[in-house]
């Protein structure tokens, strides 16, 4: 009987449908999920070209495959995932490899990849990004973990990757690095999916609030805007949103939906190491913190029968303040890519990883929640220039964030004026302006240390650290 080329085990939605595409693409995938009839049921429904076989144990799951055996894990993300891998040490031969396509903190990946190796096997952590119809039909996949590992998973998860480029022969799927450099590179892409997210949100509340726009008229503005440089996967989605009536009701779908975000944490992830690095993924931040403040609709609903704020109605142009939005919005995200660079930069030099930038991006063109033309300009910077501290530097995005900066002033000086709040925007801009300032007024935040603390300070006009008695020096007015 011939062998299995992959096998697979998780069969929740995003499992099936890997396993679908795996199929689909020609390959033999055995499949096993701790429920069998869960197993039994998908493999009864798959057709007859697809070579799909179920499984009621690890071991003949094991069994079934050809050398060097690969095993795939789509299961939740935590101990399940040790759990499995301890019960593949003492199935699996030397040599063999082990998939985690969950959504894993990369910390996770790290200790697993040590782990795995040290039992003779090899790791392999990929981020999967596209959701249900992504995995079905081409995620991005970004693949890190035990270098050896790669050259045997490679054809597979490029075969069923998505496909960019003009002959959409350019699989969204390469090589990260070692350990947990994919999963890294995938909570990244998440964080960033947060800042785009929450920057339309915050463009579509200031066009509905102080222009006034109706549900059509947001899908003219969005229709039009994912004809030029904001096209992307998300745009188009959200033009798609206003259309939708709520049978029900007979009213916009939109409008009838609870004002209160959920998050699965990826977002949060990334702030936090942000954090440990000491970078400043600002836009992102916040883009976690306005989900956590929606998530108090109670309170602000309390707060909102006390607290005052403008009584004041926008009188401007109102073609030009939408034109102005559509700037703020793409030279925030600008700024939101630029952030994740940095800190993909940071993470590197940490964890002694070699990270491709332009790679990335081409990872993110196809497949993916944040999957947009812009990409393909982040490619060519990074291609002209590897070694580009952050992306606000290169020529292109210095010169489109400069030809936006008045507009997007102009949008975050409104929203101010009128009450309304948009944190990543006002984020955006105040990291773009402070990165483009020589001097900051840090000078005074280090005397205040070095007067309550003696954390000491350094100078600008010779080497050294210093300590000053401030108290003693201080001169008061009698």
């Amino acid at each position: 009987m011939s062998k299995n080329d992959i096998g697979l085990v998780g069969l929740a939605v995003m499992g099936q449908n890997l396993v679908l595409n795996m199929a689909n693409h020609g390959y033999a995938v055995g499949v096993f999920n701790r429920t069998t009839s869960t197993t039994d049921e998908f493999v009864s429904s798959k057709t007859d070209e697809q070579k799909i076989t179920g499984y009621h144990s690890l071991k003949d799951l094991v069994d079934s495959l050809a050398a060097p055996r690969k095993v795939m894990l789509m299961v939740k993300a935590g101990p399940a995932v040790d759990a499995i891998i301890d019960d593949l040490k003492g199935l699996l031969s030397p040599g063999d490899i082990i998939i985690d396509g969950g959504n894993t903190h990369f910390d996770d990946t790290n200790r697993r990849t040590k782990e795995v190796e040290e039992a003779g096997l090899l790791f392999i952590g990929t981020g999967v990004s596209g959701g249900e119809e992504g995995a079905l039909k081409g995620p991005s996949i970004m693949p890190g973990g035990s270098p050896a590992g790669w050259p045997h998973v490679k054809s597979i998860l490029q075969d069923i990757s998505a496909k960019v480029g003009d002959n959409h022969d350019i699989p969204c799927c390469e090589w990260v690095g070692e350990a947990g450099a994919g999963h890294y590179v995938k909570m990244v892409h998440n964080g960033i999916e947060y800042g785009d997210m929450q920057l339309i949100c915050e463009s579509y509340y200031i066009l509905k609030h102080a222009l006034g726009l109706t549900n059509e008229e947001l899908y003219k503005v969005f229709d039009e805007w994912n004809k030029g440089e904001l096209e992307s996967y998300l745009i188009e989605i959200t033009r798609d949103i206003f259309t939708v009536i709520d049978e029900e009701t007979g009213d916009y779908l939109v409008d009838k939906i609870l004002d209160t975000a959920k998050q699965k944490g990826t977002g949060k992830w990334m702030s936090q190491h942000a954090l440990d690095l000491g970078v400043p993924t600002t836009l992102i931040t916040e883009a976690v913190y306005a989900r956590c403040l929606s998530a108090q609709k109670d309170a602000r609903v309390r707060a909102s029968k006390i607290l005052g704020g403008p009584d004041k109605k926008f009188e401007g142009d109102r073609d030009q303040f939408i034109e102005d939005v559509r700037q703020a919005l793409y030279a925030s995200k600008l700024c939101s890519y630029a952030q994740g660079y940095v800190q993909l930069n940071s993470a590197a030099e940490h964890f002694g990883w070699k990270l491709n930038n332009g790679d990335i991006a081409l990872l993110w063109r196809g497949g993916c929640i944040i999957r947009s033309t812009f990409l393909q300009d982040i490619k060519a910077a990074f291609d002209k220039n590897p070694e580009l501290e952050n992306l606000l530097l290169d020529d292109f995005f210095r010169n489109a964030v400069e030809n936006a900066q008045p507009s997007w002033r102009r949008v975050v000086a409104t929203a101010v004026e009128l009450g309304l709040p948009v944190p990543s925007f006002t984020a955006a801009l105040s990291y773009y302006d402070g990165y483009r300032q020589a001097r900051l007024p840090a000078n005074l935040l280090q005397a205040q240390r070095d007067y309550f603390g003696a954390h000491t300070y350094q100078r600008i006009d010779k080497e050294g650290t210093f300590h000053t008695d401030w108290i003693r020096e201080r001169r008061l007015d009698s």
